[in-house]
């Protein structure tokens, strides 16, 4: 049983950002410190990215492992209430990104997925995001 009223629970769930989260804030600042210029969030793009490198042929996805289901992750669980919801919802969530993933990468794009529980350790997260980028066309 939920220990929050109906109200309480939609109050709490309308906080919940899709863009400019804590995750993608620090991310996107490892990005810039690096050296990388970027864009964000562009529309024409399948599944508007979070960072759109262009000049490296490179997105970056910065994902939530409780709402993407980051695989092995201790934040990807199942909420004890409205189970069949939350497993329907989080299907529909893993076969978007597949699809866009899949999208990107018709259109030529390298795709870079950085989950929430990645951005404990920046200086792994650095090293990641630098060999990730610049391995990508152009200089």
């Amino acid at each position: 049983m939920d220990i929050l009223t109906a109200q309480q629970r939609s109050e709490l769930m309308s906080r919940i950002r899709a863009k400019d989260t804590r995750p993608e804030l620090l991310v996107r600042s490892v990005v810039h410190r690096l050296g990388f210029r970027f864009r964000l969030h562009v529309r024409n793009l399948p599944g508007r990215p979070d960072i759109v490198l262009p000049k490296y042929g490179t997105v970056v996805f910065v994902h939530g492992c409780f709402w993407h289901q980051h695989r092995g992750c201790n934040l990807a669980y199942v909420p004890k209430t409205r189970v069949r919801f939350w497993r329907t919802k989080f299907a529909s969530n893993v076969e978007r990104d597949q699809r866009d993933v899949a999208a990107l990468r018709r259109l030529g794009w390298r795709v870079i997925t950085v989950w929430e529980c990645e951005t404990d350790n920046v200086e792994l997260l650095e090293k990641r995001l630098r060999r990730g980028i610049a391995s990508g066309s152009g200089g």
